[in-house]
């Protein structure tokens, strides 16, 4: 099984996170960063691009930077599941994602 992992979780490792830490570091242990395939990062960023314009038409921010898009997007195309804590947002725009939150 291949598990996609947010920037929220790496950081959460990376520049410990008194509260996340510890659940990050056991999930991450058993978990496979994956990269893009070069056969399929056009359906992600086609995928990225029409979660993006959900979003906005749904009244979404700017507050929101590309990676979080092609995060999910790249999640959903090459991936299992997602690791991160931000579930809302990729709940709603990515509502087949499986999900998994270290903080749940």
């Amino acid at each position: 099984m291949i598990t996609a992992i947010g920037t929220n979780v790496l950081l959460d490792v990376l520049i410990p996170n008194e509260k996340f830490c510890d659940a990050s570091v056991l999930l991450n242990a058993s978990t496979l960063i994956s990269s893009p395939s070069r056969k399929r990062p056009q359906e992600a960023h086609f995928l990225a691009g029409r979660a993006w314009r959900v979003y906005r038409k749904q009244g979404g921010q700017r507050a929101r930077i590309l990676a979080d898009f092609l995060i999910g997007a790249h999640a959903h195309v090459q991936a299992s599941r997602l690791l991160s804590r931000d579930r809302g947002f990729y709940r709603k725009l990515f509502p087949k994602l499986s999900l998994m939150d270290p903080s749940a």
